[in-house]
């Protein structure tokens, strides 16, 4: 095991230092926060936005796992390259992201070699999250028939969309790819001035007709007209000024998760997250094609044209407890990751199975001691044994199995179980010739 030192990133849509997951786990990795900036991500993995490197000497993990491609296994660096195939991430949102696509394969390699600054990198970057709280996000496209009202009862809405463009889905009994794409582009690009006067004119009418639905005490079940109602009015006071995110939101599933609940995003589908706190992974990239809710460079036209015009319900993942030892595992159809949890009682131990890739594990919990059970390779830095709290990042070479046994916790007065996220290669990747 190697243990590692890792970044946070103070993004202005993420949590406050008293309220932030991110920064409560980045101070135990042995990071200094600071208490007046906003922290949204800790990432954990080789991306040079942010790698991360082993406490021991300072080296990146990049530079030491090039050192010993062995640590990857043998068929991760014949498809993936000497670096991790994913990125793990903690996120604390408070504000919205923005409405945003994650390029294709091929996309991302024609983005990166014409905006490199823009786009820096040329793979793509399908992603998972699995909520740690409560967790609010926008995904894909909604429902044809939950469209359609929001149509007839936003004029607003179907003011910015065009007659044309929404009679194709007002007049459709059933979803169109053709339909939907000549809607969505048409509100996206439709004239600043137009779309700031109807989202003032929406604003205005919802707190004189419907003032049940402004502030936090909205209890609208998510997705209803009502939920995106409200919706429009906490993006406007985040957003002000006229962005076409806040319209958008009307295309979109609104999804609210427990914890435990996931959803996977594969490239070309839109999405936005909203609030709460989320283990993520993802293919290891850092593209994004933004189009609303943020002050930053918007491609809107690339994205229009890239999206996956397909309408329905994400679905919705709870993991699958897969060997004796516990470990729940969320298994989404891309090769690159899987994310692992595992819980262990204080008192308790459990033995993790070795993976044919490396794995990341993070203590999101408790304290314990971590055990290595066999030792496929030996170097200087790799640590048999130690003990293990909150905040502690791991990196386990392929093919080693530990054992995981949890004491009292470190991050209350009371005795907590010991919580585990870890991202792993899809152990589907392995049962496939490749």
């Amino acid at each position: 095991m190697l243990p590692l030192r890792c970044g946070a990133q103070n993004y202005d849509w993420g949590r406050d230092y008293a309220s932030s997951e991110v920064a409560r786990l980045s101070q135990a990795n042995g990071n200094e926060v600071d208490e007046k900036k906003p922290y949204a991500e800790l990432w954990m993995g080789t991306h040079p936005n942010c790698p991360s490197t082993l406490q021991l000497n300072n080296l990146t993990l990049q530079s030491w796992i090039e050192s010993h491609p062995n640590s990857l296994g043998a068929k991760v660096p014949l498809k993936f390259g000497a670096h991790l195939p994913y990125l793990l991430k903690i996120l604390s949102v408070k504000k919205a992201l923005s409405i945003q696509s994650h390029p294709d394969k091929q996309l991302a390699e024609q983005l990166h070699k014409q905006h490199p600054k823009l786009y820096p990198d040329d793979n793509h970057k399908p992603e998972m999250a699995v909520a740690l709280s409560e967790f609010e996000a926008l995904c894909g496209f909604c429902p044809h028939e939950q469209l359609k009202g929001a149509l007839k009862e936003v004029p607003e809405l179907a003011e910015c969309v065009g007659d044309e463009a929404a009679e194709g889905i007002l007049g459709a009994q059933e979803s169109s790819p053709k339909a939907l794409k000549a809607a969505f582009t048409a509100l996206m690009t439709c004239d600043p001035g137009k779309v700031k006067d109807c989202i003032s004119r929406l604003i205005s009418r919802i707190h004189s007709q419907h003032p049940e639905l402004v502030g936090s005490t909205c209890t609208a079940t998510p997705g209803t007209l009502a939920a995106k109602l409200a919706l429009a009015v906490r993006l406007d006071t985040q957003y002000p000024g006229g962005d076409v995110g806040v319209l958008s939101a009307f295309f979109l599933n609104q999804m609210r998760l427990s914890p435990g609940e996931a959803i996977y995003l594969p490239a070309n589908v839109p999405h936005a997250y909203l609030d709460g706190e989320i283990v993520e992974c993802m293919a290891a990239s850092d593209n994004v094609i933004r189009a609303g809710l943020t002050p930053k460079f918007k491609d809107t036209e690339v994205l229009c044209a890239s999206l996956i015009y397909q309408q329905g319900l994400p679905r919705v993942l709870v993991g699958d407890v897969v060997d004796e030892s516990g470990l729940r595992v969320y298994q989404p159809p891309f090769e690159e990751f899987e994310i692992q949890t595992l819980k262990v009682e204080v008192g308790g131990s459990s033995q993790l199975p070795a993976s044919q890739g490396p794995r990341l594990l993070l203590v999101q919990r408790g304290s314990g001691n971590a055990k290595t059970l066999s030792q496929p390779m030996c170097t200087p830095e790799l640590v048999n044994e130690l003990s293990i709290h909150k905040g502690n990042v791991l990196f386990v070479p392929a093919g080693t199995p530990l054992s995981i046994t949890c004491t009292a916790g470190s991050d209350t007065n009371d005795e907590v179980s010991l919580v585990i996220w870890a991202a792993a290669v899809n152990s589907k990747f392995f049962n496939q010739d490749n």
